[in-house]
């Protein structure tokens, strides 16, 4: 199996100003490793439309919908920090981190997602990380 989050896959300095904004951009990161069509961002809107995505901890994790489900071709993330916080909801958000699961593989990773994320100190070393390969080295869980 490959891996589901490369160094290109992860961006320290996020441009979106908006949820939906935040959405697009994570979509175009899965968009560009190949792992969906240019289609399943419009499905991760559908579904925090649905529901929102907001984890807690600065955290949102946008995924599509079932019905997007044939617009995923290979399990991936992407990963976005956000230098000013993003208002979700009412939440603020720092860290969006896209999924797209192929064959139900999404689900260990949001679980090892959620790990991380419930540990508030690596949550402030995702905050501080100044690479890409700091936030590899962080989320590395999510590759195994």
């Amino acid at each position: 199996m490959s891996k589901v989050l490369e160094l290109a896959q992860i961006n320290l300095h996020g441009t979106a100003t908006t949820s939906t904004e935040a959405i697009d951009e994570a979509g175009r990161i899965l968009v560009a490793t190949g792992a969906v069509t240019a289609e399943y961002p419009r499905y991760m809107h559908d579904r925090e439309l649905l529901v929102s995505t907001y984890m807690g901890n600065f955290l949102a994790i946008p995924h599509g919908t079932n019905e997007g489900k044939d617009t995923v071709l290979a399990s991936a993330l992407s990963f976005v920090r956000y230098d000013n916080p993003i208002d979700w909801g009412g939440n603020p958000v720092r860290f969006v981190v896209g999924i797209a699961g192929k064959d139900g593989g999404h689900m260990d990773v949001l679980s090892s997602i959620a790990l991380i994320f419930s540990d508030e100190e690596q949550v402030d070393r995702l905050l501080v990380a100044e690479t890409p390969e700091e936030v590899l080295e962080i989320l590395g869980d999510v590759n195994a």
